[in-house]
Protein backbone atom coordinates (compact mmCIF):
# COMPACT_ATOMS: atom_id res chain seq x y z
CA UNK A 1 0.00 0.00 0.00
CA UNK A 2 1.31 2.89 -0.85
CA UNK A 3 1.91 6.47 1.32
CA UNK A 4 -0.28 7.95 -0.13
CA UNK A 5 -3.29 5.75 0.01
CA UNK A 6 -2.26 5.65 4.06
CA UNK A 7 -2.50 9.48 4.19
CA UNK A 8 -5.69 9.80 2.55
CA UNK A 9 -7.33 6.95 4.21
CA UNK A 10 -5.38 8.05 7.90
CA UNK A 11 -7.96 11.12 7.01
CA UNK A 12 -10.94 9.21 6.32
CA UNK A 13 -10.48 7.44 9.93
CA UNK A 14 -9.75 11.28 11.37
CA UNK A 15 -13.30 12.08 9.58
CA UNK A 16 -15.26 9.14 10.12
CA UNK A 17 -15.73 8.28 6.84
CA UNK A 18 -14.80 5.58 4.97
CA UNK A 19 -13.04 5.92 1.46
CA UNK A 20 -15.95 5.34 -0.66
CA UNK A 21 -18.18 8.03 0.95
CA UNK A 22 -15.10 10.45 0.32
CA UNK A 23 -14.89 9.15 -3.44
CA UNK A 24 -18.71 9.96 -3.49
CA UNK A 25 -18.52 13.50 -1.89
CA UNK A 26 -15.65 14.59 -3.71
CA UNK A 27 -15.96 13.52 -6.99
CA UNK A 28 -12.80 10.98 -6.93
CA UNK A 29 -12.57 8.30 -8.43
CA UNK A 30 -12.74 5.16 -6.43
CA UNK A 31 -10.97 3.20 -9.00
CA UNK A 32 -7.83 5.23 -8.53
CA UNK A 33 -7.89 4.89 -5.03
CA UNK A 34 -8.56 0.98 -5.29
CA UNK A 35 -5.47 0.77 -8.24
CA UNK A 36 -3.29 3.17 -5.76
CA UNK A 37 -4.23 0.93 -2.70
CA UNK A 38 -3.20 -2.69 -4.84
CA UNK A 39 -0.21 -0.85 -6.21
CA UNK A 40 -1.23 -0.94 -10.00
CA UNK A 41 -0.70 3.01 -9.54
CA UNK A 42 1.80 4.82 -8.09
CA UNK A 43 -0.39 8.24 -8.21
CA UNK A 44 -2.96 9.88 -8.79
CA UNK A 45 -4.12 12.23 -11.54
CA UNK A 46 -3.43 16.24 -9.91
CA UNK A 47 -7.36 16.54 -10.76
CA UNK A 48 -8.11 13.37 -8.38
CA UNK A 49 -5.44 14.81 -6.07
CA UNK A 50 -7.40 18.81 -5.70
CA UNK A 51 -10.22 16.93 -5.37
CA UNK A 52 -9.01 15.09 -2.26
CA UNK A 53 -7.35 17.84 -0.86
CA UNK A 54 -10.12 20.10 -1.55
CA UNK A 55 -12.32 17.41 0.54
CA UNK A 56 -10.38 17.64 3.87
CA UNK A 57 -9.12 21.09 3.46
CA UNK A 58 -5.53 19.91 3.34
CA UNK A 59 -2.74 20.92 0.82
CA UNK A 60 -1.68 18.59 -1.89
CA UNK A 61 1.39 18.58 -0.81
CA UNK A 62 0.40 17.10 2.43
CA UNK A 63 -1.28 14.45 0.48
CA UNK A 64 1.74 14.05 -1.31
CA UNK A 65 3.82 13.51 2.11
CA UNK A 66 6.00 16.49 0.65
CA UNK A 67 5.08 18.49 4.33
CA UNK A 68 3.88 17.26 7.46
CA UNK A 69 1.44 20.27 8.40
CA UNK A 70 -1.99 19.30 6.57
CA UNK A 71 -2.52 23.24 6.16
CA UNK A 72 0.94 24.19 5.46
CA UNK A 73 0.79 27.16 3.30
CA UNK A 74 3.66 29.01 1.13
CA UNK A 75 3.48 32.36 2.11
CA UNK A 76 3.97 35.44 -0.63
CA UNK A 77 7.52 36.18 0.37
CA UNK A 78 8.46 32.23 0.43
CA UNK A 79 6.85 32.02 -2.86
CA UNK A 80 8.62 35.34 -4.00
CA UNK A 81 12.14 34.02 -2.67
CA UNK A 82 11.64 30.92 -4.87
CA UNK A 83 10.99 31.99 -8.01
CA UNK A 84 13.77 34.70 -7.72
CA UNK A 85 16.04 31.57 -7.09
CA UNK A 86 15.58 30.45 -10.48
CA UNK A 87 18.34 31.72 -13.03
CA UNK A 88 16.29 33.38 -15.67
CA UNK A 89 14.51 35.39 -13.36
CA UNK A 90 15.72 38.90 -14.57
CA UNK A 91 15.61 42.73 -12.30
CA UNK A 92 14.15 45.43 -14.35
CA UNK A 93 14.37 49.59 -12.64
CA UNK A 94 11.80 50.95 -11.30
CA UNK A 95 10.75 54.64 -11.99
CA UNK A 96 12.97 54.99 -8.45
CA UNK A 97 16.18 53.44 -10.23
CA UNK A 98 16.39 50.81 -8.16
CA UNK A 99 16.29 47.27 -9.87
CA UNK A 100 13.21 44.85 -8.67
CA UNK A 101 11.81 41.58 -9.71
CA UNK A 102 9.99 41.93 -12.60
CA UNK A 103 7.20 39.68 -12.13
CA UNK A 104 6.59 39.82 -8.09
CA UNK A 105 2.57 39.47 -7.98
CA UNK A 106 2.55 37.75 -11.19
CA UNK A 107 5.00 34.86 -10.49
CA UNK A 108 3.18 34.36 -7.40
CA UNK A 109 -0.16 34.12 -9.33
CA UNK A 110 1.67 32.01 -11.74
CA UNK A 111 3.42 29.68 -8.96
CA UNK A 112 3.24 26.12 -9.80
CA UNK A 113 2.46 26.65 -14.02
CA UNK A 114 5.43 29.57 -13.92
CA UNK A 115 8.07 26.76 -13.51
CA UNK A 116 6.55 24.86 -16.51
CA UNK A 117 6.69 27.87 -18.74
CA UNK A 118 9.25 27.89 -21.87
CA UNK A 119 12.09 31.53 -21.38
CA UNK A 120 9.68 32.60 -24.53
CA UNK A 121 6.79 32.69 -22.22
CA UNK A 122 8.18 34.50 -19.37
CA UNK A 123 9.68 37.07 -21.65
CA UNK A 124 6.25 37.59 -22.96
CA UNK A 125 4.80 37.71 -19.30
CA UNK A 126 7.26 39.95 -18.16
CA UNK A 127 6.91 41.92 -21.59
CA UNK A 128 2.69 41.88 -20.59
CA UNK A 129 3.47 43.37 -17.13
CA UNK A 130 5.87 46.04 -17.98
CA UNK A 131 3.57 47.56 -20.62
CA UNK A 132 0.49 47.61 -18.15
CA UNK A 133 2.93 49.06 -15.10
CA UNK A 134 3.99 51.72 -17.76
CA UNK A 135 0.14 52.61 -19.04
CA UNK A 136 -0.64 52.68 -14.49
CA UNK A 137 1.94 54.90 -14.28
CA UNK A 138 1.15 57.23 -17.12
CA UNK A 139 -2.55 57.22 -15.89
CA UNK A 140 -1.31 58.44 -12.07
Amino acid sequence: MSELYKRIEDLCKENHINITTMCKDSGASRASLTDLKMGRKQSLSSDTLNKIAKYFSVSVDYLLGNVSDPFFQLNNDAILKDINSYPETEKAPTDSGERKDVLDEVDIAFYGEYKELTEEDRATIRDMVSVMRKRRASEK
